[in-house]
């Protein structure tokens, strides 16, 4: 199990997946894949939540530093094998 999917799990027990942001409790509906070369193998995705008014945020935070891979709807990440996930 992924940390995105123990979290998507988490989350539903207790409702919708919420935004990474700090003290955002709005619904997610991004996802921010990304990775610390210095830490993770160049496959290795992490990833961050957001809602619509943090993704922009997020996104930049992430990417000055270089981590930022890639942002996916939730909806879409969450697609079952053998759709286009990244």
């Amino acid at each position: 199990m992924t940390p995105l999917d123990a979290l998507l799990n988490d989350a539903s027990a207790a409702g919708a997946p919420t935004c990474s942001a700090k003290a955002c409790r709005e619904a997610a509906v991004w996802v921010l894949a990304w990775n610390n070369p210095k830490l993770h193998t160049p496959e290795r995705r992490k990833t961050w939540l957001a809602c619509e008014e943090h993704r922009e945020h997020l996104s930049q935070f992430l990417g000055v530093r270089g981590f930022l891979k890639d942002v996916v709807k939730l909806d879409e990440w969450e697609a079952p094998e053998g759709s286009q996930r990244p």
